[in-house]
Formats: C-alpha cells, structure tokens, sequence
C-alpha cells in the first residue's frame, strides 16, 4: 500500500540523519578510545597492569548494558525523543570529562556515562527511524543509522591519527609520557566528540516524536499530524488503522511477563540470537585490538595507524553498498551472505596466521572480512531488529536484544586476549568460523524475510 503514496523524502532524510547521529556518536566514541590507549596508558600509569587496562577499554561496555536496560523500562513510557536527547547530554559530559581528568577512577566513570548514551543510542535510533519509515524505504532509512556509526568510526580513526605525533619506534614510555601525545594529545581525541554530541543535542529539539509510540500512548491527533506530514492524508489514515487494528484492546501498560508469551517468545528468541550472533562473528575485535592483530602480522607502529584508517574507509565503502541493497536483496538473503562469507575468510585467515603468512595477504583477509561485514551484518542486524518486534512491546523487547548485543560484545571483547593466548590467532579466528557457520544454519532455518512489509504486517505474519 505504502508505495501508491507520494513521500515527503526531504523532511524523512532530514530527521532521520539527526536521529542516526546518535550512531556517529556510538561509533566515535566507540573506537576513539583506541587511538588514545597507548598515550593514557602511559599517563595513568596502567602499562604493567592487564587488569587495569583492560578495564578501561571494557568499561564503557557497562555503562552500554545500563543504557540498553534503561531505554527498555523508559522508551515505551516516556518516549524515544526524550531519551535520545537524554543520550546526546551524556555523549557532551563524557567527552569534556574523559578528556579533562587526570584521575583514573574519574576517567572510568566517565566512559562508563559514555556508555550508557552508548546503550541508549544503539537502541532507540534505529527504532525511531524504523517507526516513522514508509516499508518500501524502512532499510535503506534504518541503514542510515549503521552509515552514521560507520562515519563516527572513520571520523575517530583519522583524528586520532592526525592528532598523534609521530612516534620514534624506539621511543621509551618515558618519552612517550612527556611528550605533546602522552600529556595533551589523548585528551583533544576525546574532546573532538563535544562538536557533533552538542550538534545533536540541539538538533534532537528540532525531531518530532516518534508516530506509532504517539499513537499507541493516545496522542492519535499528534501522530497524525507527523505521518500525514510523511506521505499525506490517506497515508496517515491507514497507518493509524494499522497500529490500532495492532493494539486493539490491550493494556496500555507493558508487563514484561508477556515477552514470555509462548508466540512472542519466539519472535524475541531470534531477536536475541541474531543481536548475539553480530558480536560473536568476530569482526569487532579487528576494531578493538587492531594494534595487536596487525603487530601479529608483522607491521609497525606507524603502519598499524594508517591501516586501520584502511579498515575504516572500508567499513565505510561497504555500508553503502548495504543501504543500496537491503531493499532490493532483502534482509535475510543479506545476512546469510555475510555469515556464509566470514566464514570462508574466517578460515583462510586462520591458516595464514596458522603458517605465519604476514603482510599484504593478511591485510587484504581482514579488509575482506569488514567489508563482508560492513554490508551485512553490521546494518542488518539493526534492520532485522527495528522491524520484527510488534509495535506494543517494542521498546522492551530492542532494549532485551540490545542487553544481549552488548553482553555479548562484552564477553567478546573480554575473552579475545584469552583465546588468543591459548589458541592463538589461527585458532581463535577458525573458532569465529565455526560461530559463523552456526550463525548462518540459524538464519536460513529461523529468519523470516521483512522486506517491503509494514511493521504491522510483519507483526501479523511472524505472531501467529
């Protein structure tokens, strides 16, 4: 129905792309911490402590469950605009005080508040766009959000490697401390997000609130408005149909029991599985521990900063690739790719590192293995989760997935310098393959397609 209507394209780009800040913000603040690590380590005195450093790296990963958590019990009683707006402030006092402290525990806190706009953000500004999107155009706007923190990764990556000065490969940690990078530099990588984190906290005022969560709290005038401002009169009149004949006779009020609910626990198991298997595939700790996979394969300091600026150029490449297509190849057939296809690179990057093949090869796996990622996974599994929760319980059952993304990105994060020590990279990333092959047995047997249906009508088909 949604595609006999003329679209207003000019205001759904312009409050979509200041929705999907809140994902340049995640991605910044996401990878920032990278470039910084080996100049704050020295400042904070962390070097000999693995614990220690692996708690700031970590950290924010706490503050990102304590966002998705609060977004849960809050987005579908207070709304997605208050919130993201509430996320913006956090992303400003993150970046001014990380940057500002010179106390460790203060430096803590401050990425774990960091995190929780992390939590809020990674769950509401997909579901945002995903509700005010005609189903003929939802992945495309929904995979702004995965372009946005794709930009936000990139945009971290080159300040951090144009801020840092060069460093003597001989360079003591004492002269690392003492130098422009291990007093000042790290800071100014942090401080760099209080530009687009107050642009969007000034932007957020300017965004209606979302239409169906309108709708669904009795604000049907309001959401109207909004959705006739969409795709005019009729366009509005049926979706406001659609979330009714949606909701009819139910309780406002959402009792968390009722994910439990034998036909939506379902729904919520693929949800859940698919947020988890985004994570386990692998692909985040060539973010994370980029400076130890490339020294693994045998490249240098200066060259491990401007081969993750590689990385991020096309991680960038490729997520346009993914809005391009998510609409035409649809969702499932875009995630069995890259499950299928990390898999295959996953195993031949094992046995490079299995018989010590350094250099160029490698590089090109892993810039293979982002970019198979970057078009499926990375926007998809954002898709896939806007779109197949019903519209009532939403907001609880993103934030429950999202609590699983973010769990599973910790335990991810946590246990591949442990794998990595047993196994080795050989074993660790033919470990991540295996996962992807499971992954994709689960998508082929559980994932139904989403792809130019309404929320509604996805709600109908996968709810039986």
């Amino acid at each position: 129905m949604s595609n006999t209507h003329t679209f207003n394209y000019r205001f759904l780009i312009s409050i979509s792309m200041v929705t999907a800040m809140g994902g340049l913000l995640f991605g910044y603040d996401w990878v920032v911490i990278g470039g910084a690590k080996p100049f704050y380590e020295k400042f904070f005195d962390i070097t000999n402590s693995p614990s220690l450093q692996g708690w700031a790296m970590s950290c924010a990963l706490v503050g990102c469950l304590l966002g998705a958590i609060f977004s849960g019990l809050l987005s579908d009683k207070y709304g997605r605009k208050r919130l993201l707006i509430l996320a913006a402030f956090l992303f400003v006092l993150s970046a001014i005080g990380t940057g500002a402290t010179s106390n460790f525990t203060l430096f803590i806190i401050y990425r774990v508040i960091g995190g929780v706009g992390i939590g809020l953000a990674s769950n509401l500004s997909p579901m945002y766009i995903a509700e005010v999107s005609p189903s003929t155009v939802r992945g495309k706007f929904v995979s702004l959000n995965q372009l946005t923190i794709v930009i936000g990764i990139l945009a971290a990556q080159l300040v951090n490697w144009q801020l840092a000065e060069p460093v003597p490969l001989n360079a003591t940690d004492v002269e690392i401390l003492n130098s422009w990078n291990g007093q000042t530099g790290w800071r100014w990588m942090f401080w760099m997000e209080i530009i687009p984190a107050g642009l969007f906290f000034i932007l957020m005022f300017f965004v209606p609130e979302s239409p169906r969560w309108l709708a669904k709290n009795e604000k049907v005038s309001k959401a109207a408005a909004i959705l006739t401002k969409i795709g005019g009169q009729d366009y509005a009149q049926g979706e406001i149909n659609n979330i009714n004949e949606n909701t009819l006779g139910l309780s406002e009020k959402i009792n968390l029991k009722e994910l439990l609910n034998p036909n939506l626990k379902k729904v919520l198991i693929i949800g859940i599985v698919i947020a988890v298997f985004q994570q386990w595939c692998g692909i985040n700790v060539i973010f994370n521990y980029a400076e130890e996979i490339f020294s693994s394969a045998g490249y240098g300091v200066s060259d491990i900063l401007f081969n993750i600026v590689i990385t991020g150029s096309v991680n960038l490449i490729f997520t346009l690739v993914a809005i391009f297509t998510v609409d035409r190849w649809g969702r499932r057939a875009l995630m069995l790719m890259g499950a299928g296809g990390l898999a295959g690179i996953y195993a031949l990057m094992g046995t490079a590192y299995f018989f010590e093949i350094t250099g160029w090869p490698l590089l090109i796996l892993v810039i293979s293995a982002i970019a198979c990622y970057a078009m499926s996974l990375a926007p998809v599994t954002w898709v896939v989760l806007s779109e197949i929760f019903p519209n009532r319980i939403r907001g609880a059952a993103m934030a429950v997935a999202t609590i699983a993304l973010w769990i599973a990105c910790f335990i991810l994060t946590y246990t591949f310098p442990l794998l990595n020590h047993f196994f080795g990279a050989s074993g660790t990333f033919w470990l991540y393959g295996v996962i992807s092959i499971a992954g994709f047995m689960f998508i082929y047997k559980k994932l139904p397609e989403t792809k130019g249906k309404s929320l509604e009508d996805i709600e109908k088909e996968i709810i039986k």
